[in-house]
C-alpha cells in the first residue's frame, strides 16, 4: 500500500513538472531560437543589445513616414513600434516585450534570422558574400537584413500577399554592369527593387508606413517597370504617378 501511494505521488509530481514544462516551451519564456533568444521581457526605458535585436524585428511598424532608430534605447517610439507589431499579429498590445511577442518573432525569423518570406540570396543576386560595395561587407548586409524586416511588415500589412524582389545589394561592379547611379542605394546593401503583383503604385504606397526613407515608382525616371525602397538618411518619396 506504501509502495502503490509512493509511486501514484511520484507520477503526480512528474505529471505536474511536465505541464509546468509545456507551459513555459508555449509562452516563450524557455525558447531557445537558433537565431537570436530574448531572455528578459524588455519595456520603456531599458536599453541593451537585446532591445537593438527587438528594434531591428519591429522597425517595419514606426507609423506613416516615421523611421524607428535602431540604437538599443527602448523609448516612446520602440514601445509605439512594438505595439503596432502586437496589433498587427492579434496579441495584447501593451507596448511591452515579452514572451508571447517574442514567441510571434520566432516563429517570423528563420535560423539565419531573416525574415520568414525573405531570403539573402534574395537580396544579394551580385555575389556572395556582400564585398564591393560602398561600405563593408557585414554592414551591406546587416542593411539588408533590416530592410527584409520592414518587407516583411509589409508583407504582412497587404494581406500576406508575396512581394517579389527584382534587385538588392550590388558591389560597384555589379552596380555599372546595370547602369545604376553612382550613389545607388543598392551599394549599400539597403536599397531593394521590387516588380510584380501587388502593383507597383500599391507597394510605393504602402512603403510609407514601413519605415523606407526612400521610396521611387512609377513617374519617376527609369521607375516605370519597378517600385524601389530604401534607407537613406532624409526622406525622398517620389511616384508621381501613384500620388507620392
Amino acid at each position: 500500500m506504501v509502495r502503490r501511494t509512493v509511486r501514484f505521488m511520484l507520477g503526480l509530481v512528474l505529471l505536474v513538472t511536465a505541464a509546468f514544462a509545456g507551459t513555459l516551451a508555449t509562452s516563450g519564456t524557455a525558447y531557445a531560437d537558433e537565431c537570436y533568444t530574448w531572455n528578459r521581457t524588455l519595456s520603456s526605458g531599458m536599453s541593451g543589445a537585446d532591445v537593438t535585436q527587438l528594434q531591428i524585428r519591429v522597425a517595419g511598424y514606426p507609423g506613416y513616414g516615421a523611421v524607428l532608430a535602431i540604437d538599443g534605447s527602448y523609448g516612446p517610439a520602440t514601445q509605439a513600434a512594438v505595439t503596432r507589431f502586437q496589433q498587427a499579429y492579434g496579441l495584447a498590445a501593451d507596448g511591452v516585450a515579452g514572451p508571447a511577442t517574442f514567441s510571434k518573432i520566432y516563429a517570423l525569423q528563420d535560423a539565419d534570422c531573416t525574415p520568414a518570406h525573405f531570403t539573402y540570396a534574395e537580396l544579394n543576386r551580385c555575389n556572395g558574400d556582400w564585398s564591393g560595395g560602398a561600405v563593408s561587407a557585414a554592414t551591406a548586409k546587416q542593411n539588408a537584413l533590416r530592410a527584409m524586416w520592414k518587407l516583411e511588415a509589409m508583407r504582412h500589412a497587404l494581406g500576406d500577399v508575396p512581394i517579389s524582389v527584382s534587385s538588392g545589394f550590388r558591389s560597384y561592379a555589379c552596380n555599372s554592369a546595370v547602369g545604376g547611379a553612382s550613389s545607388s542605394r543598392h551599394l549599400y546593401g539597403d536599397g531593394v527593387d521590387l516588380t510584380g503583383s501587388p502593383s507597383l503604385c500599391t507597394l510605393a504606397k504602402q512603403a510609407r508606413n514601413h519605415g523606407f526613407n526612400g521610396i521611387l515608382g512609377p513617374g519617376y525616371p527609369g521607375h516605370g517597370d519597378h517600385a524601389h525602397i530604401d534607407h537613406r538618411s532624409s526622406r525622398f518619396w517620389s511616384a508621381s504617378s501613384c500620388g507620392i
